[in-house]
């Protein structure tokens, strides 16, 4: 790919997520109003929307756009990967001074735990355990990593691998550390909008002989439909430089908290 393409396509992709971020805050958008947002013409916004349709984070209708149900677009692979990124980077950067040569540990299918995937060839060797098929794709090029990749039935929002076989799996395993996120918590409990993300974060807590919880400020005090944990069964919350201080020193009365640096 030459530079000049690797530039339309990087250009490309932070349009969309600027198209796809206006659409969910305000719930609909026509192409005319996209097309004056981004400063192109209305043909590109087009193409655009029908690449965004067809990953299944908007919903084309005639003369314009809408937002998919907060459960499809916040649970979508392919948005999460390119929501606060700068923040899950600085979190996963401070969670990555928790891993040490040696340890076995389990990341769930969040973005937040994909950005610690990549940083793990710092700390090797190491046995990781996943059910989350990006990480899988990171920690298989990795030397000195002992990669057990957890299966189950394949979800494509999710990019991973889910029920019964996922959760049996889950429960034969005992690892030194999981890293797990989650879409929503407040100061006394973490949520997730979907009940069979929910049984998978919880089996993964259970494994683990410490439970490590990755939050960027965008999460915070937000509810979701299905209770996950409390934040004392966490033994560590990992949140960025954003997070109100109010909220940090009311988290720090039930769990350790580490604010990463930006």
């Amino acid at each position: 790919m030459t530079e000049k393409s690797d530039k339309s396509a990087g250009q490309r992709a932070g349009r969309q997520q600027r198209i796809t971020d206006y659409v969910v805050n305000n719930g609909s958008a026509s192409a005319a109003e996209l097309a004056e947002l981004t400063g192109v013409s209305v043909m590109t916004v087009h193409r655009d929307l029908d690449e965004l349709a067809r990953r299944g984070l908007l919903r084309k209708f005639r003369g314009g756009v809408s937002a998919q149900p907060s459960t499809v677009f916040e649970s979508n692979s392919e948005y999460r990967l390119n929501a606060n990124v700068e923040a899950k980077a600085a979190i996963a950067r401070q969670a990555l001074t928790y891993v040490e040569p040696g340890m076995s540990i389990l990341l769930d299918d969040s973005t937040s735990a994909l950005a610690l995937a990549k940083l793990l060839g710092e700390v090797t060797p190491l046995t990781v355990a996943t059910n989350y098929l990006r990480a899988i794709d990171v920690l298989k090029e990795v030397e000195d990593v002992r990669l057990i990749a957890i299966g189950g039935d394949y979800s494509p929002t999710h990019d991973a691998f889910l029920g019964m076989p996922c959760l049996e799996a889950v429960e034969r395993l005992t690892v030194d550390t999981t890293f797990v996120s989650t879409s929503a918590m407040n100061t006394e409990l973490t949520f997730h909008q979907e009940p069979e993300i929910v049984m998978v974060k919880r089996a993964m807590l259970q494994s683990a002989q410490n439970r490590v919880l990755l939050m960027d400020s965008s999460k915070m005090s937000r509810t979701a439909l299905h209770r996950l944990a409390p934040v004392t069964d966490y033994d560590r919350l990992i949140v960025d430089a954003g997070t109100p201080e109010a909220t940090v020193e009311e988290l720090r009365n039930r769990t350790e908290v580490d604010v990463a640096a930006p």
